[in-house]
Formats: C-alpha cells, structure tokens, sequence
C-alpha cells in the first residue's frame, strides 16, 4: 500500500567552533554566517516517526558565490577549460566586455570573443558578471572616444549602453555600470555631474531585473583613501539612489580588492566592510589579488577569509589564473597546472566552504541535526526496515527559512 511520509527541516542560525588556532577567530564567525543548523524530521503523514532513517547529504552547489576572473584565451585551451569549469560556478570577464573590446572602431561592433566566452560559461553553468558597461578613467576610453565633444559622448556613452546591455538583458548576474567613479570623473566633467547616475537609470530600465554595481579600488585595500574611502562610498550610493526615476534599481557595492604586497590591514578592511554594510546593500569583492611577494598566499587567504566571513559580503570573485591565461599579480597554476602556493590556498578554500557529504541517522522520534552551509543539496533517504529510498533536492538559504518535503513511500 502506499503511504506517505515527509520531512520538515527546520534552519537556525548556527555558530560551531572549529579546532586549531589558525584563522580561528575569523573561522568561528564564518560558521556563524556562513552555516545553518538543519533539524530534519522523518515521519509518516499520519505524524508516526520513522526512527532509524539515514539521510545521506551531498552539497551540489555553492550557496556562496565564490568566483575567478575569466579572459579570452580560454576559448583556445583545453587545459584552461578544464581547470576553470572543475573549479568555479562564477566569472568576470577581465576585459572582453569592455567598450574598448567591444567598438575598438567608431561604429564597428564586434561581439564575438564575449559571445563565446558566455556561451563557454553557460554550457559550464557558469554565472558571470557584466564588466563593465563605461569606465569614468579617461584612460580606459577607446581611442576613438577621449576627443568627442559632449554632445557626441553623450550619444556614444548611450549608444553603448543600450548595446551591450540589450545584447546580454538577462543572461548576467550583475553589471558594474560605471567604473571607478569616485576616482575618476571623465564622464562627469563632459556630462555633468549626474552622469554616472543617468546611466545607472539607463542601465536599470534596460536590464531591471539584475543588479547594478558601483565598483571602486582602495576602499578596503588602504586605510588612507580619500577618494574612494568607505564615508564617501556610502555618499555615492545616497547620491545615485536618490537620483529621479531610479527607485526600485537593485543597487550593489563592488570593492575591487587589489591589496599590495604587504601585509594587508585587515581591522581597517573589517571597519570599510562594516561602514559599506551600513547601507543594507549587498557587498561583492569584485577583483581580488595580491601583487607578488614571498608571503603572497598567506595574505591572500587572509583576505579571502575576512571577506568571507562578514555577513554584509554576499560575493567574492578573484582576478587571479593560470599561467597560461596571463594573469601576472596572483597566478594559481605553472604552465603544465600544477598549483602555486596562491593555488593551493584558493582550492584548499573551495574545498572549506562546502558541506563534505555525510550521512545522518534519524532517533527515535524522526529527528536529525546537523549544520550545513548554505546552497543546494541531493537528499538520500533510507530505512533498513521499509526499505525505503528516496532522493530528493533541498535549498537551503536563509536562517529563518523552513520547509516540508512529502515523500511517497511504497511498502
């Protein structure tokens, strides 16, 4: 006959100390961000307990987005493919995307590398972050650009706006809008002070269902920024957010996360990522490296764990790679693959921040608990007795979240 039985999970929020002085402090916390305590329920649909089941837990992806820089020369190298698609779910395209990639020419559009990288990444299920749609260093303009008047840069500015963000409407997961403008003003000072806010709304009403990025370097790389210090952040957000007709935009911070090779001041990163969340938005470390040095992978994983562990972070990407790919401050493998020490920390972390499977036991009354990072998840269950197998998929997400799951048992 058939009969039903279900499981209830129920989420807390779950704070479990881990052994070893090492990171220890920053560890604590990040268990307390970063995990939450599942208490599954294994019962009939008539509440009779299912003692005994085991739920076996295997961790499919990530609920943190934890993410590597991607350039065009993966789309000629196997090897590079392999590396990147066994490791990451999420990408920024270094320089593809960009306006100087994209209309080198006045009027000559070519799309094709950005094409195929996001079709690279989307076979891989690759997410991928739009970077960026104009750039307010009047260094980084194409050629063709740094002389328009301001009557022809507007219509450019906007011309390209509505390319490439129409082109890929939809297929990203963010856009950095307009680059670097605390730093710089080159759009500013030929359209007016809201210039980067006009194209905020434009990129907005174009693409209104994905998230629009300010990102900026040295907010929390370096204590003495004035430019782009963590006060005036907040100041930019206010500004563009309160900008006519932008109400309703899912505004995000970028901190790019180029630290030297020194020993980064991790209490002033703490105190900037602290400032930053007071806005309620969400933070992403967009572009992180460390130039080179002989302690270059210890400051690196420091970075990535203070990151990690404050709960304003939902987001960290490193612009870090291969050898082969070009990626000069912070290079992950040698020429053949094989792991540089800077490697070694970025795998050991992947590996860290994800539930190892495992397997629990339910008690007497259908009970079992245990603490699980956030992101989706295969269930098996099983019962000796009934002979019960069944799988089924689990999200989890949110510290107050909870859900039934019915499954259907045959005897």
């Amino acid at each position: 006959m058939d009969r039903q039985c279900f499981i209830t999970t129920v989420y807390n929020a779950a704070m479990e100390i881990s052994p070893g002085q090492k990171h220890r402090g920053v560890r604590i916390w990040t268990l307390q961000v970063r995990k939450i305590k599942v208490r599954f329920q294994v019962a009939y649909a008539n509440g009779t307990a299912l003692s005994g089941a085991a739920v076996s837990i295997k961790q499919t992806r990530s609920g943190f987005p934890f993410g590597c820089g991607m350039n065009h020369n993966i789309l000629t190298s196997n090897a590079y493919q392999k590396w990147f698609a066994s490791r990451f779910k999420l990408t920024t395209f270094t320089n593809e995307m960009k306006w100087y990639s994209t209309e080198n020419e006045q009027g000559h559009e070519n799309y094709t590398i950005a094409d195929a990288m996001l079709s690279f990444a989307k076979k891989n299920g690759i997410a991928v972050r739009g970077h960026n749609i104009l750039w307010d260093n009047p260094k980084m303009q194409p050629q063709w650009v740094k002389n328009l008047s301001p009557r022809e840069l507007r219509i450019a500015a906007t011309r390209r706006t509505d390319s490439v963000v129409r082109r890929y409407s939809g297929k990203l997961i963010a856009w950095d809008v307009m680059n670097e403008n605390m730093h710089f003003s080159f759009y500013e000072d030929k359209l007016g002070r809201n210039a980067s806010s006009e194209y905020y709304l434009r990129a907005y009403q174009l693409d209104p269902r994905t998230k629009m990025f300010l990102n900026e370097y040295n907010t929390i790389e370096y204590s003495k920024e004035i430019l782009a210090s963590p006060v005036n952040y907040v100041k930019k957000v206010k500004e563009i957010l309160s900008y006519p007709g932008i109400k309703g935009i899912l505004l995000g911070i970028g901190v790019q996360g180029h630290f030297s090779s020194g020993p980064p001041n991790l209490v002033y990163m703490r105190s900037a990522l602290d400032i930053l969340g007071s806005t309620g938005l969400p933070i992403w470390l967009t572009e992180v490296d460390v130039q080179k040095g002989p302690n270059q992978a210890q400051y690196l994983e420091s970075i990535l764990r203070e990151g990690y562990s404050h709960p304003a972070v939902q987001g960290i990407i490193i612009f870090a790679g291969p050898e082969v790919a070009g990626f000069s401050a912070t290079t992950l493998t040698d020429k053949d693959f094989k792991n540089t020490p800077s490697g070694n920390v970025v795998d050991k972390l992947i590996a860290e921040w994800k539930t190892r499977t495992l397997k629990v036991k339910a008690d007497g009354k259908g009970f079992a608990e245990v603490s699980l990072f956030k992101g989706d998840y295969n269930l098996i269950v099983e019962h000796p007795v009934t002979n019960l197998l069944t799988r089924l998929r689990l999200k989890v997400k949110e510290d107050k979240f909870q859900e039934t799951i019915v499954l259907r048992v045959t005897d």
